[in-house]
This record gives C-alpha cells, sequence and structure tokens, in this order.
C-alpha cells in the first residue's frame, strides 16, 4: 500500500525540524549506499553526529505517534533516519531499497518532505511498477509511504534544494497486501463505530481484525 500523509508535521514542528535540519554537517551520501546503489547515487546527508541523532529521535517520536502511520504500517523498528539534501544536477536513480539495513528487515519506506516545492524545480520521487510511473512531490511537513519492495528513484533537482528525511520501517505484518487489508478493515470498523457506537457489527469487525493480526503478525 501506498499513502500520502499530508500535514504529517504541523507548521510549527516543521519549521523548527528544518531549521534544526539545516543546521547539521553534510557529507557525501554515497557512502551509506550499497555497491549497486551508489552508481546512482549523489546528494548529501547528515553526519551521523550528536546534532544528527538528537533530531533524528525527535522525528522519530513523531512518526511513530502519528495514528495513521500506525494503521498503515504497524511499525514493529524503524531503522536510523537520514536527513538528506539535493543540490541542482543531484538524484538518486532507479534502485531498490537494501531488503535488510542494520540487521533489520526493510518492509515500508518512507519519505518525510522538508522543503516546499517552489523552493526546487525537479527531484520527485519517482516510483515504478507494472502500472507505470507514479511521482510524488508533497507540501513541507507531507509523509508519503510505500512499500520498500519497489523500484524507485529520485529524479534530478534542476534548481532549488529538495531537503527531506527518509527512513524504514519494520513492519509485525510482512507483506503489504495484508497490511492493506488490515488497514481497511481497521477503518471500516472505526467508521460503524462513529455511526452506531459499539453495535454488534462494530464487535464482530473488532474480533475479525484482532484475530487476523494474531495471524499474521510476527513478533
Amino acid at each position: 500500500m501506498r499513502m500520502a500523509i499530508p500535514d504529517f508535521l504541523s507548521s510549527g514542528e516543521l519549521a523548527e525540524i528544518r531549521a534544526a535540519a539545516r543546521a547539521l554537517r553534510y557529507a557525501d551520501g554515497r557512502a551509506s549506499a550499497g555497491w549497486a546503489a551508489r552508481l546512482v547515487k549523489e546528494n548529501r546527508q547528515a553526519r551521523r553526529e550528536a546534532a544528527t541523532l538528537a533530531l533524528a529521535a525527535r522525528v522519530e517520536r513523531a512518526i511513530l505517534a502519528h495514528p495513521l502511520f500506525q494503521l498503515a504500517v504497524r511499525p514493529k523498528a524503524l531503522t536510523p533516519l537520514i536527513f538528506a539534501r539535493y543540490g541542482a544536477g543531484e538524484s538518486y536513480g532507479l534502485h531498490v531499497d537494501d531488503a535488510v539495513m542494520g540487521g533489520m528487515r526493510t518492509d515500508v519506506s518512507f519519505t518525510l518532505f522538508l522543503a516546499d516545492p517552489a523552493d526546487y524545480e525537479g527531484g520527485d520521487l519517482v516510483i515504478e511498477d507494472s502500472g507505470g510511473q507514479e511521482r510524488i512531490k508533497m507540501a513541507a511537513g507531507g509523509l508519503y509511504l510505500y512499500p520498500s519492495t519497489t523500484l524507485h528513484e529520485v529524479a534530478p533537482v534542476t534548481a532549488g534544494e529538495r531537503m527531506v528525511c527518509v527512513g524504514w520501517a519494520r513492519s509485525f505484518v510482512r507483506r503489504a497486501e495484508r497490511r492493506e487489508l488490515l488497514f481497511d478493515l481497521d477503518t471500516a470498523r472505526r467508521a460503524v463505530f462513529e455511526k452506531d457506537g459499539k453495535s454488534q457489527a462494530f464487535d464482530l469487525l473488532s474480533k475479525c481484525a484482532a484475530n487476523l493480526l494474531r495471524e499474521w503478525a510476527e513478533d
């Protein structure tokens, strides 16, 4: 399942996090790429220093606390977050994310956009599948999540600067189609509750949701 979550950060959180991200020290992003991805990656990433770790911890707390992220991803853990900047001429060519990062399986990839679309040209996140391409360029403070199994790229920035925070989640539910079924079921369950309260239909939907999660979860 792919999902765009606009206004993932409040305007106040966004301003503080963006300012802190700009103040970090950056280095060549190829250092964190695999041997093949390194050939097509050209960006700058924040060094793993105290200021970076503190900011990453703050953003991680916000991500894990977001109810829609919780429902869509069912996160068990996140990889260390990466703050990245792309200037004119920089890009990240077509690649698939590593299946294991830091000893953890990656199930869901996500990009938190920190720069306004008006601040840069190009730099779209492009996801490819059998149905074609999807191009994503969200407003600052928005988050986009998608299965880590996909081929994707960051199109070249032609002017300005793209700034993002990216990361990966291990889900309690490995398979994307099962995460989507659970999301739809939970959405329906909540809609029934809003309409009729704790009804028999709500209880049955809750039972199905809980038992499917019990069947599919890997703890």
